[in-house]
């Protein structure tokens, strides 16, 4: 349990005394100080009157260690967005800070895109990723930047690195936006995504490149998403042409045919 380190943590974070705190929630000041130093545990009353006090889920003040959030994410807590009050998980974000108290962007190259995989929720692994920033991003997000390999996105070229911002509920996610998905099965995919989590769990991920099928994604199969911010690339993107245009039909239709071949010898 994180209860007294966490009221004491954002006792002090709001710049609030014990007495202040005590006074409003109409209990002792050594009281108080028991709740702190887990000296005393509180009723479920009081839980509330601390929660109501926070602005923060009972869970959360219980099972989440605050201190250990990284500041984009105790920021969207105090401005009122706690997962545990709309009852799901709370993603806890890895992530690395500069000396100026100021969090970092981590860099996850092709080749180590496997890594990030398994090790994205691993402190230590995060850490030794290359960092930079950007100063014309704002300081109250988290950001990432991933490099994407394929064709799959093109205009977007192969190997350009891809920044987006960290989405704490996939609810808000919009048709048409583009992101950047860990998934379980196949590591990180850059797509424009329909989201259909509200009806039908799932989401479906389109490509840019029309060769390329939507598919859908459940999802029990997504670890993160960032949502597009920019993309940097050494290559100016390609101008596509009528004559591309139009080999992209004549493919489309050949796997339309395909397909109708297929079901008709499955008959």
């Amino acid at each position: 349990m994180y209860f007294g380190s966490n009221i004491k943590f954002m006792r002090k974070r709001l710049n609030r005394t014990q007495d202040d705190v005590a006074q409003t929630l109409e209990i002792k000041r050594s009281t108080l100080s028991g709740y702190e130093n887990g000296i005393a545990q509180p009723g479920m009353d009081t839980l509330i009157r601390f929660s109501n006090y926070f602005n923060i889920a009972i869970d959360t003040l219980i099972k989440i260690n605050l201190q250990k959030l990284p500041e984009s994410q105790l920021r969207q807590i105090e401005r009122g967005f706690d997962v545990y009050l709309k009852g799901t998980h709370l993603r806890i974000l890895a992530t690395t800070i500069g000396k100026d108290n100021e969090e970092n962007i981590e860099l996850v190259s092709e080749k180590a895109k496997a890594g990030y995989t398994s090790g994205f929720a691993d402190p230590e692994y995060i850490s030794i990723l290359p960092t930079f920033r950007l100063p014309f991003l704002s300081k109250q997000k988290k950001y990432r930047t991933f490099q994407i390999s394929g064709d799959s996105m093109l205009p977007i070229p192969h190997r350009s690195w891809v920044t987006g911002v960290f989405v704490q509920d996939w609810l808000t996610v919009r048709d048409k936006d583009a992101c950047i998905v860990l998934t379980v099965e196949d590591g990180i995919v850059f797509k424009v995504v329909e989201n259909r989590i509200k009806s039908e769990n799932k989401l479906i991920l389109h490509s840019l490149n029309p060769l390329y099928e939507p598919f859908d994604l459940m999802v029990k199969e997504i670890r993160e998403i960032w949502q597009f911010v920019h993309y940097i690339s050494p290559t100016i993107p390609e101008n596509p042409t009528a004559e591309n245009y139009h080999l992209v039909e004549t493919i489309k239709q050949l796997k339309q045919d395909v397909r109708a071949i297929q079901t008709h010898l499955n008959f």
